[in-house]
């Protein structure tokens, strides 16, 4: 008889199994991929129209801490670069400049995580030196947060 042997990865933790992505990452790879069959159907023009009512409405589904955050970051965003157009990605308001993601906001129900975050992708222009930071964690915002992140954005687009 042949024996036959099964390998398991570890995520790190001796006794813990890597059995692939969470629901969480599962539901938001689903998500996303009924926003690209969303945007094929729809003409450019409408797309953008439709982002902006897609956003609003996955943040109003936020629970409070999360939609208040959201609420703040899309009118900074909104106010700060109004050539982005929104957009949802994989689940997330997301901010985008000729179809490619610049910015988005994750909440921090969406991967049950501690914080909020405000991440960037590499399509925005934050490059400094040889080390940059490319996401941010939330937890409330000042006005000297909201000022820090209006920056940001501006540079992010330029």
């Amino acid at each position: 008889m042949k024996s036959t042997q099964t390998s398991t990865k570890t995520t790190g933790a001796a006794d813990e199994k890597y059995d692939g992505f969470t629901d969480e990452e599962r539901g938001a790879m689903k998500e996303r991929a009924q926003e690209l069959k969303k945007a094929a159907r729809r003409a450019p023009r409408a797309a953008k129209a439709d982002g902006e009512s897609e956003v609003l409405a996955k943040i109003a589904e936020m629970p409070e801490t999360d939609r208040v955050l959201a609420e703040r970051i899309h009118h900074i965003v909104r106010t700060s670069a109004p050539g982005l157009s929104p957009k949802l990605w994989y689940g997330m308001p997301a901010y985008a400049r000729n179809g490619k993601i610049v910015c988005f906001f994750q909440s921090a129900q969406k991967f049950k995580a501690r914080y909020a975050t405000l991440g960037f992708s590499d399509q925005a222009n934050l490059d400094e030196g040889t080390m940059w930071s490319t996401a941010y964690a939330l937890t409330e915002l000042t006005a000297a947060d909201e000022a820090r992140i209006g920056a940001l954005i501006k540079k992010a687009t330029s």
